[in-house]
C-alpha cells in the first residue's frame, strides 16, 4: 500500500490543484449535490481540498465533517480549511466513521475503495451514518481503462504490475453497484470521467502517477532504480518528440439511503 506520508502529502498537493484532479473533484461534487445547512461526511479527504469546497457550499449552518486516518494529509487539510468554519477535520476510516447513527445526508468518497480489500464493511458504516434518503457518492478509478503509449512495453507492464501493489483492487467501480445494493442502498447512477492527456503537463494526472509510481516501485523492491528511472525518462523523451498518450477513468457511483 502507498503510505500516506508527508513526501506523498507534498506530492500530491503539487499535482491535485491540476485540471485533471479538478475535473474529478468537480465531477464527485456535482454528484453529491451539497446544499445549504446540510451535514456531509468527506471519507478520506486527504489534503481537504473537497472538504473545504463543500464545506463552502453547505455554508455556515452547514457541516462536512473530513475524515483521515493519516495524520500528515489531515495536517495539509487542516491548514486548507483553517478559515472554513464548516470545515471539521478527524481521524476517522471508512469503516468507521466516528458521527452517530444516521447524522449525515450526505457523503463521498474520492479514491479510497479501491484501497479496501473488502467493500462491505465501509457501505455498511456509510449506510449506518446517514439519514433515511442521505445520499452516498463514491468515486474511483477502474484501472483496466488505463493507456499508455511506451516503445518499451514489457518495462511498462513491469511498472504498472508493481503500481498495482499500492492498492486493494483494480476493479472497484465494477464491483460498487452491486456492493451498494448488497448494504441495502438503491444505485443510481454511474458517471465515468475520462482524463486524456496527449501531453506531458506539468500539473496533469500521468506526471503526478509518475512521480508517485517510481519512488514507490524502487523502495519496495518491485522494480530496480535504473528501469524506474528509465520509464520515466521515456515518457519525458515521448513528450518532446509529440508522442506521448495517457488515459484514464474514473466512476462517479451514486446511491441513496430509502427512506
Amino acid at each position: 500500500m502507498l503510505a500516506f506520508d508527508a513526501e506523498t502529502a507534498r506530492q500530491l498537493e503539487i499535482g491535485y490543484m491540476g485540471a485533471d484532479v479538478v475535473r474529478r473533484r468537480r465531477a464527485s461534487f456535482d454528484a453529491l449535490d451539497p446544499r445549504p445547512g446540510e451535514t456531509l461526511v468527506d471519507i478520506g479527504c486527504g489534503n481537504g481540498l473537497l472538504t473545504a469546497e463543500l464545506a463552502r457550499a453547505v455554508g455556515p449552518a452547514g457541516q462536512v465533517i473530513g475524515l483521515d486516518p493519516s495524520a500528515d494529509m489531515r495536517a495539509v487539510a487542516v491548514a486548507r480549511c483553517r478559515d472554513v468554519p464548516a470545515a471539521v477535520l478527524r481521524h476517522g476510516l471508512a469503516d468507521a466513521i466516528p458521527l452517530e447513527d444516521g447524522a449525515a445526508d450526505g457523503a463521498v468518497a474520492m479514491q479510497v475503495f479501491e484501497y479496501l480489500p473488502d467493500l462491505a464493511p465501509a457501505l455498511a458504516e456509510a449506510f449506518r451514518a446517514l439519514r433515511p434518503g442521505g445520499r452516498l457518492v463514491v468515486s474511483d478509478i477502474h484501472f483496466d481503462s488505463l493507456i499508455w503509449a511506451t516503445d518499451a512495453p514489457g518495462r511498462m507492464a513491469r511498472m504498472l504490475r508493481a503500481w498495482d501493489a499500492h492498492l486493494a483492487l483494480r476493479d472497484a467501480p465494477a464491483r460498487l453497484p452491486g456492493e451498494m445494493a448488497r448494504a441495502g442502498f438503491v444505485p443510481r447512477d454511474v458517471t465515468p470521467v475520462t482524463i486524456c492527456d496527449p501531453v506531458l503537463r506539468p500539473d496533469g494526472l500521468a506526471q503526478i502517477m509518475i512521480r508517485l509510481i517510481v519512488p514507490f516501485a524502487v523502495n519496495e523492491g518491485l522494480v530496480e532504480e535504473a528501469e524506474a528511472r528509465a520509464w520515466a525518462a521515456e515518457q519525458e523523451a515521448l513528450a518532446r518528440a509529440g508522442r506521448f498518450f495517457f488515459s484514464l477513468t474514473q466512476f462517479v457511483t451514486r446511491a441513496t439511503k430509502p427512506g
